[in-house]
């Protein structure tokens, strides 16, 4: 099963997850510290049918990974999620057709 990781900033250096599969919420934290740290809990939370999961930053979703990659590369797929919302957040902010 592919699950989706929806990680949120709710303050300065304060983020919280929650970890769906087809819409429904399997389990969630708060008050993590970074986007990654949000990523590795998560990983630590799921069963053995989890295959990979979809990493969603304020709803801005930045990809699929498979478990490993998450696990091994967390860091970049952290910054990854980020830098990813930015440029969404940014694209939004422009006047349509420009």
């Amino acid at each position: 099963m592919i699950v989706r990781f929806h990680i949120d900033q709710f303050e300065a250096g304060r983020f919280d997850y929650r970890v769906t599969h087809e819409g429904e919420d399997l389990y969630a934290d708060a008050g993590l510290a970074s986007i990654e740290e949000c990523i590795s809990a998560a990983i630590d939370g799921l069963g053995q049918d989890a295959l990979g999961a979809e990493i969603a930053y304020k709803n801005v979703i930045s990809g699929t990974y498979p478990l490993a990659s998450l696990a091994l590369m967390g860091a970049q797929i952290a910054q990854h999620a980020e830098n990813s919302t930015a440029a969404i957040e940014e694209l939004l902010r422009q006047p349509l057709g420009r």
